[in-house]
């Protein structure tokens, strides 16, 4: 797919090759949203339209919430380039069961599911759920806490679809009963 806005600082002129012979267009760009997208080139489009980026995994970029001047957390907000060119976005919601000691694991999960409702009101969908329970780092052995994670995802056909997307799930509450 072609554009003529640069969506990444490096891409300002792209080579195409055909029959005759290779030819330069300034100005235009292959999107990340191409079926030959890496997670690398999709960080770079993200950064260019203004996100920050926590990391980058093998598979999806994850967002940063910028808490502080000098820190940045995981947003629960990551973007993934897929086979066919369209792009994942995924929001991961928790409930933590310090907050809640006397609900059991359904509970916990229904506590998630209500937070979710708006994202499910703008296209996402439940696609999966985890207990992750958290080690004490001096002793693996001690849990600390466990969260109940609910994974949400929303396809969208390039970059450009999913920037709305992913402001509107950068201001979404990621945690059952924490204030912003």
């Amino acid at each position: 797919m072609l554009t003529h806005r640069a969506l990444w600082p490096e891409c300002r002129t792209v080579r195409f090759r055909d029959a005759q012979a290779t030819r330069f267009i300034p100005g235009f760009c292959l999107l990340p949203s191409s079926p030959h997208t890496t997670p690398q080139q999709l960080k770079k489009a993200l950064v260019a339209s203004g996100f920050e980026v926590f990391r980058t995994l093998a598979e999806e970029v994850v967002l940063a919430e910028r808490v502080r001047e000098n820190l940045i957390l995981d947003s629960g907000v990551r973007v993934g380039p897929l086979a066919d060119g369209k792009v994942r976005v995924r929001l991961v919601l928790r409930a933590q069961r310090a907050d809640f000691p006397s609900d059991d694991e359904t509970a916990l999960f229904e506590r998630v599911r209500k937070l979710a409702e708006p994202a499910l009101q703008n296209g996402f969908a439940e696609e999966s759920t985890n207990v992750n329970a958290v080690k004490d780092p001096a002793d693996p052995s001690k849990v600390l806490d466990t969260f109940y994670e609910l994974f949400l995802a929303h396809e969208v056909a390039s970059v450009e679809d999913a920037v709305p997307l992913l402001k509107f799930a950068l201001g979404l509450e990621k945690a059952v009963g924490h204030g912003r």
